[in-house]
């Protein structure tokens, strides 16, 4: 080819190869470009969620916060006035009938002994309010051995305290027959002695049964407490000052034989019966609005009147009713009613007569609101017992409508008639202090111990006086009130025959119940073990549906939920007695091992540990429905669903009921270039798989706090599930109330059924 040919060839060439350059380079500055868009673009997506990141938890920690303050504000419903009132009132109530037995002991010391008493009760004020206010849960004595030393010691404090309550009860309504006699003096004695106690025990169990207007309940007690100490003033001031003479009080004084030693000390125990408002009081924590300055103005007034109450109205009676050859009235004829007496025995006659009248209708009042804080007391202690499994639940059972622990009331209300019926004073007193002094012994031990367990836990009261000992602060007040009570309840041991043997026979039986009851449960006697509030209310039994149901359990708050459910359609209905097999529940706890790893490999013992504690909870809570069996498996897989499915169709079981995983909101992405539907997956990868796999019916129970954050919808399968269920069904499970004063959120289950 001739040059003239090849220069447009050689042309083309060189004008194709330069706008090849060109290209790449155009191509090579796009991409350089497009390199750098997406770099800044992913550098300015990263910030933005970075911000967002701290935004989102910002706001979650604002919220988490306002609700908790929300939640403190509103669970908080009853304030100081109540709880003064409680204590006053068991207080009051105490002196009303035991200053006769305390006279008869103690003769002209009676006011030292009562001083001696006021001291002792400021001690156990201080345990108690700080007690009550480190835990704020239900059961004073009960709970502070709990959490100081183990379950056994719990019990024994709760068992001591439950005798005691149910003393309180039949005294208060035996004594306060006596003081309504002021207005018609046939009352008090025969038959209407026996019958007027048990109408008023009967009377404040359907009031406790029914729970009548609590909260007004307790605002009528503060007043009534408020107008006691007042009479109360008014009693003791015109008693120094119209019939008060020292020399009436010393003279008669013997020590030794007037009063003898063992009587005086017998005496001293005495006064702690005036403590069980303290017990009662602390079954209310958790549910008072009273910040640390309400608590310090709690325990001066306590001990204002108290002392008041106790040593001023001693110090009246022992000259209004002085000591003649070793003996008191005070012990004798007017033992039932001694204040009364006292009143009566004011001079001039018209100024007794008037006394004698408001002291009738005063201490009626408050024994009867004594009776009704004693009652209060006993059925929130039982309530705690059971769920506890310290005793049956069978005996913790609540009412269907009203969720009050109406077998424990009746059981204590059938205790204290029959208590009433000898007509002993001065027995019950005896056996009251036994297990008073025991559970107070137990209470400033408990408060010493968390001193050194729980250093660093808030305390909004702490009580005044505490020694720098060995790293940590121990509180003389606890101490020396421990002293004193096990001193207390050794001295009743010895002095009083009939409380001996009644009170270690109780403590003896007690022990018996709780030990046989936790082995046949296979449950440790020193380790907790709770069973939710709402498997103590009878439900309508119905015949099993279900036969075999396996759980799979996570280790989420949701587990108790799904347990629940699964107890509620395998509980039968027949003779919980029987021996007929009843339906089983199979618990499983699935590890994941990651593909990293053999499927043999070694596990950390803190997986280890929450799968077993997490499978006896389980257990525990699904056996609480009569007739059912839980049995419990932990299995390795790759993939959680995978392995629920295959131990279904291992195991053959009926249903499956599953948490299902929570529900996401996540769309495609359609302004990066997604879909604008919403993502198939949105019941969560396990939940898909089991629904769709599974060889038999699938219960799905979903997060009631989703429920209640946003309007309600029903859980669902996914098409490729629903497809391969074929349909999906929802079913309701209803879960039972919990009792008054408590509120929790129902699960929400879905039911899918595979044909």
């Amino acid at each position: 080819m001739s040059d003239a040919g090849k220069e447009p060839r050689r042309a083309r060439d060189a004008s194709r190869e330069a706008a090849r350059r060109r290209l790449e380079s155009s191509r090579e500055a796009t991409r350089r470009t497009l390199d750098s868009s997406r770099e800044a673009t992913r550098r300015t997506l990263d910030s933005s969620r970075e911000a967002t990141r701290r935004t989102l938890d910002s706001s979650r920690e604002a919220t988490r916060r306002r609700i908790d303050s929300s939640v403190e504000a509103t669970r908080r419903t009853v304030g100081s006035p109540p709880l003064f009132a409680i204590v006053y009132a068991s207080a009051a109530g105490a002196i009303y009938f035991t200053l006769g037995i305390v006279a008869s002991n103690a003769l002209g010391l009676t006011p030292l002994v009562y001083l001696v008493g006021s001291v002792f009760f400021v001690l156990c004020m201080f345990t108690y309010v700080e007690g009550a206010s480190l835990h704020q849960d239900r059961g004073g004595s009960f709970i502070f051995a709990r959490y100081a030393f183990n379950e056994l010691w719990s019990f024994i404090a709760g068992w001591a305290i439950l005798l005691d309550y149910a003393i309180l009860l039949g005294v208060s309504a035996l004594a306060a027959d006596h003081y309504v006699a002021a207005f018609w003096s046939p009352l008090g004695r025969g038959a209407l002695a026996l019958v007027v106690p048990l109408v008023i025990i009967a009377g404040v169990a359907l009031v406790n049964v029914y729970a009548i207007a609590t909260q007004e309940r307790l605002r009528r007690l503060a007043l009534i407490a408020i107008a006691d100490l007042g009479l109360q003033l008014v009693v003791v001031v015109l008693g120094l000052t119209l019939v008060f003479n020292p020399s009436t009080l010393v003279n008669p004084i013997q020590l030794g034989s007037a009063p003898t030693w063992s009587g005086f000390v017998f005496a001293l125990t005495i006064t702690a019966v005036a403590f069980t408002g303290l017990e009662s009081a602390s079954g209310l924590a958790g549910e008072v609005a009273v910040d640390r300055r309400g608590l310090q103005r709690l325990v001066s007034a306590g001990t204002i009147a108290v002392f008041i109450l106790y040593v001023g109205l001693a110090l009246v009676a022992l000259t209004a009713v002085p000591v003649h050859n070793g003996v008191t009235a005070l012990g004798s004829q007017l033992m039932n009613a001694p204040v009364l007496g006292v009143a009566r025995a004011i001079h001039p006659a018209q100024v007794g007569d008037v006394l004698g009248y408001l002291v009738g209708g005063s201490a009626t009042l408050v024994l009867l609101t004594t009776a009704n804080a004693a009652m209060l007391g006993l059925s929130r202690l039982g309530f705690s017992l059971a769920t506890n499994r310290h005793i049956p639940s069978a005996i913790g059972r609540l009412h269907a409508r009203r969720s009050t622990p109406f077998v424990i009331i009746g059981a204590a209300a059938l205790i204290a008639a029959a208590l009433v019926i000898p007509e002993d004073l001065d027995l019950l007193i005896g056996i009251y202090a036994f297990g008073a002094m025991l559970a107070f012994t137990i209470a400033h031990v408990a408060i010493c111990v968390l001193r050194y367990r729980e250093p660093e836990r808030r305390r909004p009261y702490r009580m005044p006086g505490s020694l720098s000992v060995r790293g940590g602060e121990l509180p003389l007040p606890a101490l020396l009130g421990a002293l004193v009570a096990g001193a207390g309840w050794i001295s009743v041991i010895v002095l009083h025959e009939p409380a001996r043997y009644v009170g270690l026979g109780w403590m003896a039986g007690g022990l018996a119940l709780y030990v046989v009851y936790r082995k046949t449960q296979g449950k440790s006697l020193t380790k907790r073990v709770s069973v939710p509030e709402t498997t103590l209310r009878r439900t309508e039994r119905h015949e099993s549906e279900y036969g075999s149901i396996l759980v799979p359990i996570f280790g989420r708050t949701l587990d108790d939920d799904i347990i629940q459910t699964a107890g509620r359609l395998a509980s039968e209905d027949g003779d919980p007695d029987d021996d007929a097999p009843g339906a089983v529940i199979e618990a499983l706890w699935i590890f994941e091992i990651p593909l990293s790893l053999p499927i043999d490999a070694r596990l950390p013992e803190a997986r280890l540990q929450d799968a077993k504690s997490a499978l006896r909870r389980a257990k525990a809570i699904g056996e609480e429905f009569d007739g059912v069996e839980v049995a419990t498996a932990t299995v390795r897989a790759r993939r959680a669903g995978q392995a629920i499915v295959d131990e279904a169709r291992r195991r053959g079981v009926e249903v499956i009921v599953l948490a299902a995983e929570e529900v996401s909101r996540i769309r495609g992405g359609a302004l990066l270039g997604g879909g604008s539907g919403s993502q198939e997956n949105f019941v969560g990868d396990v939940t898909k798989y089991v629904v769709a796999k599974a060889p038999c019916r699938v219960i799905l129970t979903a997060p009631a706090a989703e429920a209640a954050a946003r309007p309600a919808e029903p859980v669902a399968a996914t098409e490729a599930a629903a497809r391969a269920a074929q349909r999906a069904a929802t079913g309701a499970v209803a879960t039972p109330a919990e009792p008054a004063g408590a509120a929790e959120g129902a699960a929400t289950p879905a039911e899918h059924d595979k044909h």
